[in-house]
């Protein structure tokens, strides 16, 4: 027993052998909690509790494998495998399945997941005459959730006055009916959801004091890792379990409480003294992980909370390199400058690609990092979600896209032809699809000629058909006569689907509306960089033929191939990188622009930052842009309150290595340069006088060679050769990240510096 015990620093062995009562672990970031828990169910084992005895609970399966493998190591195999350890969900649904017939279930209830949910909330809502545009189904499924998670019955809730004026306000006021018809729908179905396991459970333990006290009997010693991630009915139910013996051990970090949007209430670790006024405090303060640096910065970053346990995080390891800062102009340049530093790095010190990771505040950040990676020819993977062009909600967009393009586009038709809802069924389709087989013709010539192909439809159907085609003859005219992006802007807009996704006010649903608008920033970027080229007419074939490019870049699978990674850091929770770059740190992107003015949204934001950087053994990097495209236009950004929340000592600072400029001095100000704009107006260059020889001058307007130049997308650059006359006249401009572009003036859009 000893020797395993021998492989824990003291505040681990403390917290390890301490098993009479109550105790709270604080475990910092790559501080070895996972061991502590590992080692203290050991060694329990080791001392004669029977694995019957021992409740430990965890976050995901994956956790409670890698623990019981590792107390398996240490103790018999046999009595690992006979432990209770398994994720809230898993253990509650089993003991539910055992005493299934105490609250009206049979032992072999099904369980719904999300999916199944979501369409019995979307069949009630029907049911009831109810708008699916105001009960939008993923919200209310949401909301449903959201109440269950805090113990909230269907008769709780028709009887909370804030949950009913919340509702009135939203002009939601049957959401309770919803919830009652699902909650009875469900037990009449005899399933459940994954809500309902940990509810049930509560309901149960309440309801049935002989049970709770069995169970009570069963479970001498109670562990619960993540503890910062419970949330009320989690809590509660370790609560009723521990309430005799007090036997109950929590490990977790509240600088790690990042999952509010889930249920998570951070309140549940910093109370738990309060809960259980004996407990004991364990502090698990050295970092394994990181540099001195590392550690001294998230410090002194998250020292700015208010709402947290103390600690002083120290790490032994080498002081390590500075936390750097790249400033961008643009969110495009941002990426390139980002996916340089990795080729950069990878040379310098012969990092593999899986040394590296980029963290974002949202997924739609991801498209601008997966172009600039492949351009330099970087080999990546989307860790947790999909490739920015694969998901749903940007495909659609792309298959409107498709059809107005190629109407002939027959998947690209069936995706589209009801979404949003406009009435044209399965038994519709399934007609159209008929015909066309019959004739051997495209179903958008059935389509266009419903009565010509003999369709039986009713003329309210053909209606709807004859409006579905006017909508993309229209888009198809607009096509014809005007640019990529403007197109892009009116198929989101009047097809319906901007205002789809913005009916669902769910983190999930946000995220869609985000992605869609990153959709159409790449669709503007495409056209200006074109346009900027000299290509006037752009259509969207041409951009179709650029994205089917980074659509089809995933089809290699193995995992043995070195690449580098792209997550949200809600996603990098609990794992680890040699060199993290953390990017958009920028004001209403991180902190989101939804929290910033709740002091405790705020404080989680900052937690998620300080999650970000933990993540590092090496070395963290730091981008923001000062111009970010939303919604087809260039914004100002400043850059995020978080970078200024860091100690400077342990920030590098650099000017860039092109230029003296102030673009990378990050202080509590922000310089502002002083330029002057450059007005691509057509009539000025009409205006300049004819030369014999032409073709290359030192001047066009006020444009000089030599001059310095910001770029709205490229950045800074200088002009080394001027040529052309009139709407021809072009620069050839020598950008600090995107080395020499040939810019058409008339086009451009920058601003003279000196």
């Amino acid at each position: 027993m000893e020797d395993f015990l021998q492989q824990l620093n003291d505040s681990q062995r403390d917290a390890v052998l301490y098993n009479e009562g109550p105790s709270l672990v604080i475990a910092g970031a790559g501080a070895g909690k996972t061991r502590v828990l590992t080692y203290k169910i050991a060694y329990l084992l080791k001392n004669g509790i029977s694995p019957y005895n021992i409740l430990a609970l965890t976050f995901t399966n994956k956790a409670a494998r890698e623990m019981k493998s590792r107390i398996a190591a240490i103790v018999d195999e046999n009595i690992a495998r006979r432990l209770w350890m398994g994720t809230f969900h898993s253990i509650f649904s089993g003991i539910l399945r055992r005493e299934a017939e105490n609250f009206g279930f049979r032992p072999d209830f099904t369980i719904y997941d999300s999916q199944d949910s979501r369409n019995l909330i979307k069949a009630i809502i029907k049911e009831k005459g109810l708008d699916d545009k105001i009960y939008r189904p993923p919200a209310v499924q949401s909301r449903i959730s959201l109440v269950k998670n805090t113990l909230i019955t269907p008769e709780k809730y028709e009887k909370d006055r804030e949950l009913i004026a919340d509702d009135h306000f939203h002009k939601k006021e049957r959401t309770h009916e919803i919830y009652s018809a699902y909650w009875n729908r469900c037990r009449t179905a005899g399933v459940m959801d994954f809500d309902d396991l940990l509810l049930y459970t509560c309901l149960l333990f309440k309801g049935k004091p002989e049970i709770l006290e069995r169970y009570r009997n069963q479970f001498r010693f109670i562990l619960v890792d993540e503890y910062q991630d419970t949330n009320s009915v989690q809590h509660e139910i370790v609560r009723q379990l521990a309430a005799d013996h007090h036997r109950i051990c929590v490990v977790g970090d509240d600088a790690q409480s990042i999952y509010s949007f889930r249920g998570a209430n951070i309140g549940n670790i910093l109370n738990f003294r309060n809960v259980y006024p004996e407990s004991k405090l364990f502090k698990l303060e050295q970092n394994y992980r990181s540099t001195q640096t590392i550690v001294d910065a998230a410090n002194s970053l998250i020292e700015k909370n208010k709402e947290q346990i103390p600690k002083t995080i120290f790490s032994k390891n080498d002081a390590g390199e500075k936390i750097r800062i790249l400033s961008a102009y643009s969110d495009y340049e941002e990426g390139y400058n980002v996916a340089n530093r990795i080729a950069e790095m990878r040379m310098l010190h012969r990092y593999d690609y899986n040394d590296f990771v980029i963290l974002y505040r949202t997924n739609a950040q991801s498209r601008i990092f997966e172009e600039a990676l492949r351009k330099i020819n970087i080999p990546y993977r989307i860790y947790g979600g999909l490739s920015f062009y694969q998901r749903k909600e940007v495909k659609d967009v792309i298959a409107y896209m498709r059809l107005i393009a190629n109407p002939n586009d027959e998947e690209a038709l069936k995706r589209v032809i009801n979404y949003p809802t406009r009435g044209i069924g399965e038994t519709t389709l399934a007609k159209i699809i008929g015909a066309a087989a019959l004739q051997e013709v495209s179903l958008w010539e059935v389509l266009s000629n419903p009565l010509g192909y003999n369709l039986n439809i009713s003329s309210g159907t053909a209606k709807k058909l004859e409006t579905f085609q006017s909508l993309i003859n229209r888009f198809i005219e607009i096509n014809a006569s005007q640019n990529a992006c403007e197109l892009g802007r009116e198929i989101v807009r009047k097809t319906g689907l901007i205002s789809e996704l913005y009916a669902d006010r769910t983190p999930e649903g946000l995220s869609c509306v985000q992605n869609v608008e990153e959709l159409v920033n790449s669709l503007y970027e495409f056209v200006t960089s074109r346009l900027e080229e000299g290509r006037s007419d752009v259509k969207l074939g041409d951009f179709l033929a650029e994205i089917s490019l980074l659509t089809d870049q995933d089809t290699d699978k193995n995992e043995q191939v070195s690449r580098v990674t792209m997550m949200t850091i809600h996603a990098a929770k609990g794992l680890e990188f040699k060199n993290v770059f953390v990017v958009g740190l920028e004001e209403n992107l991180f902190p989101s622009e939804l929290r910033r003015n709740n002091p405790k949204e705020i404080e989680e934001e900052r937690r998620l930052f300080y999650v970000a950087i933990t993540r590092a053994e090496k070395n963290v990097i730091l981008s923001y842009a000062k111009n970010r495209f939303r919604n087809g236009q260039p914004q100002m950004c400043s850059p995020s309150r978080f970078i200024r929340d860091i100690n400077p000592d342990y920030l590098h600072l650099p000017g860039s290595p092109a230029f003296e400029s102030t673009n990378n001095r990050v202080s509590s100000h922000f310089p502002k340069e002083t330029a002057r704009t450059f007005h691509t107006n057509p009539q000025k260059f009409r205006q300049i006088k004819d030369e014999p020889d032409a073709k290359q001058t030192q001047t066009v307007g006020d444009l000089s060679v030599g001059n310095t130049i910001r770029h709205e997308r490229f950045g800074r650059g200088k002009i080394v050769e001027l040529t052309g006359e009139s709407e021809n006249a072009k620069a050839s401009v020598v950008f600090e990240s995107f080395g020499k572009k040939q810019l058409l003036l008339k086009f451009a859009k920058f601003e003279i510096i000196e």
